[in-house]
Protein backbone atom coordinates (compact mmCIF):
# COMPACT_ATOMS: atom_id res chain seq x y z
CA UNK A 1 0.00 0.00 0.00
CA UNK A 2 1.37 3.03 -1.25
CA UNK A 3 2.62 5.59 1.48
CA UNK A 4 1.79 9.58 1.53
CA UNK A 5 4.44 11.75 1.58
CA UNK A 6 4.28 14.09 4.39
CA UNK A 7 6.74 16.53 5.61
CA UNK A 8 9.20 15.64 8.56
CA UNK A 9 8.43 17.05 11.85
CA UNK A 10 10.54 16.56 15.41
CA UNK A 11 9.05 14.29 17.30
CA UNK A 12 7.38 16.05 20.31
CA UNK A 13 7.17 14.61 23.47
CA UNK A 14 3.47 14.21 25.09
CA UNK A 15 5.16 16.21 28.15
CA UNK A 16 5.75 19.14 26.69
CA UNK A 17 2.53 20.81 26.25
CA UNK A 18 2.58 19.88 29.72
CA UNK A 19 5.64 21.83 30.61
CA UNK A 20 5.00 25.03 28.86
CA UNK A 21 1.49 25.41 30.52
CA UNK A 22 3.00 25.23 33.94
CA UNK A 23 5.39 28.38 32.74
CA UNK A 24 2.00 30.02 31.80
CA UNK A 25 0.58 29.54 35.36
CA UNK A 26 3.54 30.12 37.11
CA UNK A 27 3.40 33.43 34.71
CA UNK A 28 0.25 34.10 35.37
CA UNK A 29 0.51 33.89 39.40
CA UNK A 30 3.56 35.99 39.78
CA UNK A 31 1.41 38.87 37.96
CA UNK A 32 -1.33 38.80 40.21
CA UNK A 33 0.83 39.01 43.00
CA UNK A 34 3.55 41.64 41.49
CA UNK A 35 2.41 44.55 39.67
CA UNK A 36 5.80 46.75 39.17
CA UNK A 37 9.31 47.06 40.18
CA UNK A 38 8.28 48.88 43.34
CA UNK A 39 6.87 45.45 43.91
CA UNK A 40 3.65 46.62 45.51
CA UNK A 41 0.95 43.87 45.87
CA UNK A 42 -1.75 43.81 43.44
CA UNK A 43 -3.61 42.49 46.23
CA UNK A 44 -3.66 44.97 48.89
CA UNK A 45 -6.52 44.61 51.11
CA UNK A 46 -8.42 47.20 52.79
CA UNK A 47 -7.12 48.91 56.22
CA UNK A 48 -3.14 48.83 55.35
CA UNK A 49 -2.94 52.78 55.13
CA UNK A 50 -3.17 54.94 58.06
CA UNK A 51 -4.02 58.91 56.88
CA UNK A 52 -2.68 60.11 60.18
CA UNK A 53 0.63 58.32 60.21
CA UNK A 54 3.50 61.23 61.19
CA UNK A 55 7.27 60.80 61.50
CA UNK A 56 8.75 58.77 64.72
CA UNK A 57 9.51 60.69 67.44
CA UNK A 58 13.55 61.21 68.78
CA UNK A 59 14.68 59.38 71.86
CA UNK A 60 17.00 61.96 73.82
CA UNK A 61 20.13 60.83 73.35
CA UNK A 62 21.36 61.54 76.44
CA UNK A 63 25.22 63.19 77.09
CA UNK A 64 28.22 61.60 75.18
CA UNK A 65 30.33 59.22 76.77
CA UNK A 66 33.73 60.59 78.18
CA UNK A 67 35.52 58.85 75.55
CA UNK A 68 33.68 60.04 72.86
CA UNK A 69 33.95 63.63 74.01
CA UNK A 70 37.89 63.47 73.85
CA UNK A 71 38.10 61.93 70.46
CA UNK A 72 36.07 64.41 69.28
CA UNK A 73 38.06 67.21 71.23
CA UNK A 74 41.39 65.31 70.07
CA UNK A 75 40.33 65.63 66.15
CA UNK A 76 39.03 68.89 66.18
CA UNK A 77 42.03 70.58 67.81
CA UNK A 78 44.61 68.42 66.66
CA UNK A 79 43.21 67.73 62.36
CA UNK A 80 44.38 71.52 61.61
CA UNK A 81 47.67 70.22 61.50
CA UNK A 82 47.10 67.41 58.80
CA UNK A 83 47.94 68.27 55.45
CA UNK A 84 46.37 67.02 52.27
CA UNK A 85 49.43 66.61 49.73
CA UNK A 86 49.31 66.58 46.14
CA UNK A 87 52.22 65.20 44.00
CA UNK A 88 52.48 66.83 40.11
CA UNK A 89 53.93 65.65 37.51
CA UNK A 90 55.25 68.00 34.66
CA UNK A 91 53.85 67.08 31.06
CA UNK A 92 54.61 69.34 27.77
CA UNK A 93 51.02 70.42 25.97
CA UNK A 94 52.07 69.11 22.48
CA UNK A 95 50.01 71.96 20.82
CA UNK A 96 51.11 75.20 22.99
CA UNK A 97 54.38 73.43 24.56
CA UNK A 98 53.78 74.95 27.79
CA UNK A 99 54.34 73.04 31.01
CA UNK A 100 51.43 71.39 32.66
CA UNK A 101 51.22 70.36 36.09
CA UNK A 102 49.25 66.79 36.10
CA UNK A 103 48.25 65.32 39.69
CA UNK A 104 49.90 61.88 39.31
CA UNK A 105 48.60 61.23 43.37
CA UNK A 106 48.10 62.02 46.75
CA UNK A 107 49.11 61.73 50.48
CA UNK A 108 48.64 63.32 53.97
CA UNK A 109 51.36 64.98 55.86
CA UNK A 110 51.41 67.53 58.80
CA UNK A 111 52.51 71.01 59.83
CA UNK A 112 56.44 70.53 61.50
CA UNK A 113 56.55 73.98 62.75
CA UNK A 114 55.48 77.29 62.43
CA UNK A 115 57.94 78.23 59.44
CA UNK A 116 56.36 76.22 57.14
CA UNK A 117 58.23 72.43 57.00
CA UNK A 118 55.63 69.74 56.12
CA UNK A 119 57.05 66.27 57.05
CA UNK A 120 55.40 63.35 54.79
CA UNK A 121 56.49 60.10 53.25
CA UNK A 122 59.21 59.66 51.43
CA UNK A 123 57.48 57.49 48.79
CA UNK A 124 54.25 60.31 48.64
CA UNK A 125 56.37 62.57 46.73
CA UNK A 126 59.45 60.29 45.05
CA UNK A 127 58.77 60.38 41.65
CA UNK A 128 57.16 63.68 41.87
CA UNK A 129 58.23 66.70 39.82
CA UNK A 130 56.48 69.55 41.76
CA UNK A 131 53.81 69.18 44.93
CA UNK A 132 51.21 71.08 46.67
CA UNK A 133 49.74 71.39 50.18
CA UNK A 134 46.11 71.97 51.15
CA UNK A 135 45.85 73.09 55.04
CA UNK A 136 42.77 72.52 57.24
CA UNK A 137 41.44 76.09 55.89
CA UNK A 138 41.33 74.41 52.26
CA UNK A 139 43.66 76.95 50.90
CA UNK A 140 46.22 75.30 48.76
CA UNK A 141 50.20 76.40 48.81
CA UNK A 142 53.27 75.19 46.42
CA UNK A 143 55.59 73.10 47.71
CA UNK A 144 59.51 73.11 48.00
CA UNK A 145 61.22 70.39 48.71
CA UNK A 146 63.72 70.51 51.33
CA UNK A 147 65.03 67.11 51.36
CA UNK A 148 64.44 63.47 51.89
CA UNK A 149 65.75 60.21 54.20
CA UNK A 150 64.73 57.04 51.52
CA UNK A 151 66.38 54.76 54.13
CA UNK A 152 63.30 55.50 56.82
CA UNK A 153 60.60 56.64 54.39
CA UNK A 154 60.62 60.63 55.24
CA UNK A 155 60.22 63.58 53.35
CA UNK A 156 60.43 67.26 54.15
CA UNK A 157 58.70 69.67 52.44
CA UNK A 158 58.45 73.75 52.83
CA UNK A 159 55.55 75.98 52.07
CA UNK A 160 55.09 80.46 52.15
CA UNK A 161 52.12 80.04 54.18
CA UNK A 162 51.52 82.95 57.41
CA UNK A 163 52.06 81.43 60.27
CA UNK A 164 48.87 82.53 61.49
CA UNK A 165 47.75 79.71 59.16
CA UNK A 166 49.77 77.24 60.35
CA UNK A 167 49.47 74.20 63.05
CA UNK A 168 52.62 72.34 64.17
CA UNK A 169 51.71 69.21 65.27
CA UNK A 170 53.03 68.42 69.07
CA UNK A 171 55.48 66.50 69.39
CA UNK A 172 55.60 62.87 71.55
CA UNK A 173 57.89 59.94 72.16
CA UNK A 174 58.01 56.42 71.15
CA UNK A 175 60.09 54.85 73.62
CA UNK A 176 57.53 54.58 76.52
CA UNK A 177 54.92 52.91 73.86
CA UNK A 178 53.21 49.97 75.49
CA UNK A 179 50.70 47.59 73.20
CA UNK A 180 47.49 48.38 73.79
CA UNK A 181 47.50 52.26 74.29
CA UNK A 182 44.91 54.17 72.25
CA UNK A 183 46.17 55.48 68.75
CA UNK A 184 44.39 58.22 66.55
CA UNK A 185 45.55 58.07 62.95
CA UNK A 186 44.67 61.46 60.98
CA UNK A 187 44.80 61.80 57.06
CA UNK A 188 43.50 61.96 53.81
CA UNK A 189 42.91 58.30 52.82
CA UNK A 190 41.41 57.91 48.80
CA UNK A 191 41.57 61.87 48.71
CA UNK A 192 38.41 62.25 51.48
CA UNK A 193 40.43 65.17 53.46
CA UNK A 194 40.86 65.19 57.11
CA UNK A 195 39.30 61.33 57.99
CA UNK A 196 40.14 60.11 61.40
CA UNK A 197 40.55 56.70 62.57
CA UNK A 198 41.38 54.93 65.67
CA UNK A 199 42.91 51.81 67.32
CA UNK A 200 45.28 50.57 69.24
CA UNK A 201 48.79 49.34 69.32
CA UNK A 202 49.28 45.58 68.33
CA UNK A 203 52.65 45.40 68.24
CA UNK A 204 56.19 47.80 69.05
CA UNK A 205 59.49 46.89 67.70
CA UNK A 206 58.59 45.82 64.42
CA UNK A 207 60.57 46.37 61.39
CA UNK A 208 59.77 46.74 57.89
CA UNK A 209 62.00 47.91 54.71
CA UNK A 210 61.66 51.26 53.35
CA UNK A 211 62.07 51.70 49.12
CA UNK A 212 65.76 51.58 49.48
CA UNK A 213 65.72 48.23 51.04
CA UNK A 214 67.24 49.24 54.08
CA UNK A 215 65.49 48.31 57.64
CA UNK A 216 63.21 51.05 59.51
CA UNK A 217 63.92 49.66 62.96
CA UNK A 218 61.62 50.21 65.95
CA UNK A 219 58.36 50.45 63.49
CA UNK A 220 54.53 50.65 65.28
CA UNK A 221 52.14 48.18 64.91
CA UNK A 222 48.57 49.73 64.64
CA UNK A 223 45.01 48.35 64.26
CA UNK A 224 43.71 51.39 63.05
CA UNK A 225 42.85 51.56 59.53
CA UNK A 226 45.47 52.97 57.19
CA UNK A 227 44.44 53.65 53.55
CA UNK A 228 46.12 54.71 50.64
CA UNK A 229 46.18 58.69 51.15
CA UNK A 230 46.80 58.26 54.42
CA UNK A 231 51.08 57.77 53.84
CA UNK A 232 52.38 60.66 55.28
CA UNK A 233 50.01 61.08 58.12
CA UNK A 234 50.28 61.06 61.75
CA UNK A 235 49.74 58.72 64.43
CA UNK A 236 48.90 60.41 67.99
CA UNK A 237 48.47 59.22 71.12
CA UNK A 238 45.16 60.01 73.29
CA UNK A 239 46.99 63.53 74.29
CA UNK A 240 46.95 64.26 70.77
CA UNK A 241 51.19 64.12 70.52
CA UNK A 242 52.65 62.78 67.43
CA UNK A 243 54.27 59.31 68.27
CA UNK A 244 54.49 58.23 64.01
CA UNK A 245 54.05 58.90 61.06
CA UNK A 246 51.90 56.37 59.25
CA UNK A 247 53.64 54.86 56.08
CA UNK A 248 52.79 51.55 55.55
CA UNK A 249 50.19 48.34 55.20
CA UNK A 250 51.27 45.49 54.01
CA UNK A 251 47.94 44.42 51.62
CA UNK A 252 47.83 48.16 49.85
CA UNK A 253 44.54 48.36 51.51
CA UNK A 254 43.55 48.56 55.55
CA UNK A 255 43.19 44.97 56.54
CA UNK A 256 43.93 45.57 60.75
CA UNK A 257 47.57 45.50 59.97
CA UNK A 258 49.28 49.09 59.22
CA UNK A 259 52.61 50.51 60.59
CA UNK A 260 54.16 53.62 61.72
CA UNK A 261 57.84 55.23 61.82
CA UNK A 262 58.35 55.87 64.88
CA UNK A 263 58.20 59.78 66.29
CA UNK A 264 62.16 59.14 68.02
CA UNK A 265 63.25 58.35 64.34
CA UNK A 266 61.26 61.45 63.11
CA UNK A 267 63.10 63.52 65.74
CA UNK A 268 66.08 62.56 64.74
CA UNK A 269 66.50 62.81 61.25
CA UNK A 270 63.98 65.52 60.48
CA UNK A 271 66.47 68.36 61.85
CA UNK A 272 68.91 66.61 59.40
CA UNK A 273 67.43 66.85 56.46
CA UNK A 274 66.06 70.50 57.30
CA UNK A 275 69.63 72.00 58.30
CA UNK A 276 71.42 70.16 55.38
CA UNK A 277 69.06 68.47 52.72
CA UNK A 278 69.87 65.31 53.72
CA UNK A 279 70.85 63.04 56.71
CA UNK A 280 74.16 61.63 57.56
CA UNK A 281 74.59 58.12 55.97
CA UNK A 282 77.09 56.84 57.11
CA UNK A 283 79.65 53.53 55.70
CA UNK A 284 82.79 51.81 56.28
CA UNK A 285 83.61 52.39 52.21
CA UNK A 286 82.32 49.08 50.56
CA UNK A 287 80.09 48.18 48.07
CA UNK A 288 78.64 44.47 49.04
CA UNK A 289 77.79 41.41 46.46
CA UNK A 290 73.94 41.03 46.87
CA UNK A 291 72.45 38.26 49.12
CA UNK A 292 71.81 36.00 46.44
CA UNK A 293 74.84 35.74 45.56
CA UNK A 294 76.42 35.17 48.87
CA UNK A 295 73.68 32.75 49.63
CA UNK A 296 74.48 30.69 45.91
CA UNK A 297 77.94 30.72 47.76
CA UNK A 298 76.67 28.22 50.48
CA UNK A 299 78.08 31.33 53.18
CA UNK A 300 76.65 33.48 55.29
CA UNK A 301 77.72 36.85 56.08
CA UNK A 302 78.08 40.09 53.57
CA UNK A 303 80.80 39.62 50.87
CA UNK A 304 82.56 42.12 49.82
CA UNK A 305 82.42 43.09 46.18
CA UNK A 306 84.54 46.72 45.64
CA UNK A 307 86.37 48.97 48.38
CA UNK A 308 86.58 53.02 47.56
CA UNK A 309 89.59 54.11 47.10
CA UNK A 310 90.99 55.78 50.14
CA UNK A 311 88.15 55.19 52.31
CA UNK A 312 88.02 53.44 56.04
CA UNK A 313 87.68 49.87 54.44
CA UNK A 314 90.39 50.03 52.08
CA UNK A 315 92.61 51.90 54.79
CA UNK A 316 92.01 49.12 57.10
CA UNK A 317 93.33 45.93 54.84
CA UNK A 318 89.66 44.95 53.68
CA UNK A 319 90.08 43.16 50.82
CA UNK A 320 88.01 42.98 47.74
CA UNK A 321 86.61 40.59 45.07
CA UNK A 322 89.75 40.16 42.82
CA UNK A 323 91.32 38.72 39.90
CA UNK A 324 94.30 35.73 40.88
CA UNK A 325 95.61 33.99 37.95
CA UNK A 326 93.13 35.18 35.51
CA UNK A 327 90.31 33.90 38.38
CA UNK A 328 87.99 35.18 40.56
CA UNK A 329 88.80 35.20 44.23
CA UNK A 330 85.73 36.51 46.68
CA UNK A 331 86.41 39.38 48.66
CA UNK A 332 86.46 38.96 52.51
CA UNK A 333 83.37 37.90 54.20
CA UNK A 334 81.68 40.33 56.99
CA UNK A 335 80.38 37.94 59.51
CA UNK A 336 80.06 40.51 62.56
CA UNK A 337 80.25 43.73 63.39
CA UNK A 338 81.40 44.70 66.86
CA UNK A 339 80.36 40.91 68.10
CA UNK A 340 76.78 41.46 66.79
CA UNK A 341 76.18 39.05 64.08
CA UNK A 342 75.88 39.78 60.56
CA UNK A 343 73.86 37.52 58.30
CA UNK A 344 73.14 39.25 55.20
CA UNK A 345 73.00 42.91 54.02
CA UNK A 346 70.09 44.05 56.19
CA UNK A 347 71.76 43.00 59.07
CA UNK A 348 75.06 45.14 58.15
CA UNK A 349 72.50 48.54 57.41
CA UNK A 350 70.91 47.48 60.91
CA UNK A 351 74.13 47.20 63.17
CA UNK A 352 75.42 50.69 61.16
CA UNK A 353 72.70 52.78 61.80
CA UNK A 354 73.50 52.69 65.31
CA UNK A 355 77.00 54.47 65.15
CA UNK A 356 77.32 57.84 63.76
CA UNK A 357 80.31 59.39 62.26
CA UNK A 358 83.67 59.26 63.75
CA UNK A 359 82.54 55.68 65.82
CA UNK A 360 85.35 52.91 65.80
CA UNK A 361 84.33 49.78 64.69
CA UNK A 362 85.35 46.24 64.55
CA UNK A 363 84.85 43.99 61.86
CA UNK A 364 84.73 40.36 62.12
CA UNK A 365 85.82 38.98 58.75
CA UNK A 366 86.55 35.66 57.17
CA UNK A 367 89.29 35.85 54.63
CA UNK A 368 91.21 33.17 52.36
CA UNK A 369 88.81 30.45 51.70
CA UNK A 370 86.97 30.50 54.37
CA UNK A 371 89.94 29.14 56.91
CA UNK A 372 91.47 32.60 58.44
CA UNK A 373 89.28 34.91 60.86
CA UNK A 374 90.30 38.40 61.42
CA UNK A 375 89.41 41.30 63.32
CA UNK A 376 89.60 44.58 61.87
CA UNK A 377 89.23 47.98 63.21
CA UNK A 378 88.09 50.69 61.23
CA UNK A 379 86.64 54.90 61.46
CA UNK A 380 83.27 55.54 60.66
CA UNK A 381 83.15 58.07 58.05
CA UNK A 382 79.99 60.32 57.08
Amino acid sequence: MPTEDRPLRPARSPAAGTNWLLVILLILCTALMWRDRGGRLLSARSGLHDPAAAERPIVARGDLAADEKSTIELFKTRSPAVVHITSLAVQVDPFSLDELAIPQGTGSGFIWDARGYVVTNFHVIESARAAKVMLADRSEWAASLVGVAPDKDLAVLKIDAPEERLSPVLIGESADLQVGQKVFAIGNPFGLDHTLTTGVISGLGREILSVTKRPIQGVIQTDAAINPGNSGGPLLDSSGRLIGVNTAVPAGISAGIGFAVPVDTVRHFVPQIIQHGKVERIGIGISVWSDQVTSRLGVRGVLVRDVIEGGPAEQSGVLPTRVVNNEYVPGDLIVAVNGKEVNNSVDLYRVLDQYKAGDVLTLTIVREDKTKTLEVPLKVLP
